[in-house]
């Protein structure tokens, strides 16, 4: 059984999707704001968070932070008027799962459900310890968090995130843009060459790159990026 927590202030589509969700065996718990969903998560788990951005007490996307960096894999999908592209992609990033614009169909809600549940379950099984560390840096794929060498916590958004794990996943091999594209995309968002320049420029900085006097990240040109250091797992 599918367990679903709803979080929307929209009392009239609580209702729609409380009733309609449970025609397919879902069972669904129904909040109006952010209060509400950590409290709802801090007493019983759930299979998927569906969220709405435009909450009364706290901004969608920084709970969708919030799930994914003390609720694990936690799949959450994003559901809001924003249906600009920008909205999309930040949203993303920020670590939803997926993204479905209102209006919607409530049957396509359900699919995307089953979708990305499908996509965890089909996940391959980490063969790697989920803990490496690099030049002094600790890099915790379960917990999603990065060290530094002076015990400094630094944040990282999700795209950042999942280019950290490939490149700790192929240090010392040259990755072309196209390839770390494939690695490093997420489900549902249409990315270029030039993000990636950018996420790879920004990943630097956290690095603390302009402080070193060999990059960890090597460019080279007609290439793509080389993680030039030894992993330890």
């Amino acid at each position: 059984m599918i367990r679903c927590l709803l979080v929307d202030d929209d009392p009239a589509i609580r209702t729609l999707l409380l009733d309609y969700l449970g025609t397919f065996g879902f069972t669904t718990e129904a909040v109006g704001d952010g209060r509400g969903m950590r409290a709802a998560l801090a007493r019983k788990g759930f299979d998927v968070v569906l969220l709405d951005l435009m909450l009364p007490d706290e901004d969608g996307l920084t709970l969708c932070q919030w799930v994914r960096r003390d609720h694990g894999q936690l799949p959450v999908i994003v559901l809001t008027a924003q249906g600009d592209p920008m909205s999309r992609v930040l949203g993303l990033e920020l670590g939803a799962d997926d993204y479905l614009s209102k209006p919607f169909e409530p049957r396509e809600l359900v699919a995307r459900i089953k979708a990305v549940l499908r996509r965890g379950a089909a996940a391959p099984p980490q063969a790697d310890a989920p803990q490496v560390r690099f030049e002094g840096w600790t890099f915790d794929r379960l917990r999603r968090e990065l060290v530094s060498p002076d015990g400094t916590m630094v944040a990282l958004s999700s795209a950042e995130f999942r280019l950290l794990e490939a490149f700790t996943a192929h240090a010392g091999k040259v990755l072309s843009r196209d390839r770390l594209l494939d690695l490093s995309r997420a489900p549902g968002v249409v990315v270029s060459d030039r993000s990636i320049d950018l996420a790879v420029s920004r990943l630097r900085g956290k690095l603390g790159e302009g402080q070193r006097d060999r990059p960890l990240i090597r460019t080279l040109r007609g290439e793509g990026y080389l993680f030039d250091v030894e992993v330890q797992r």
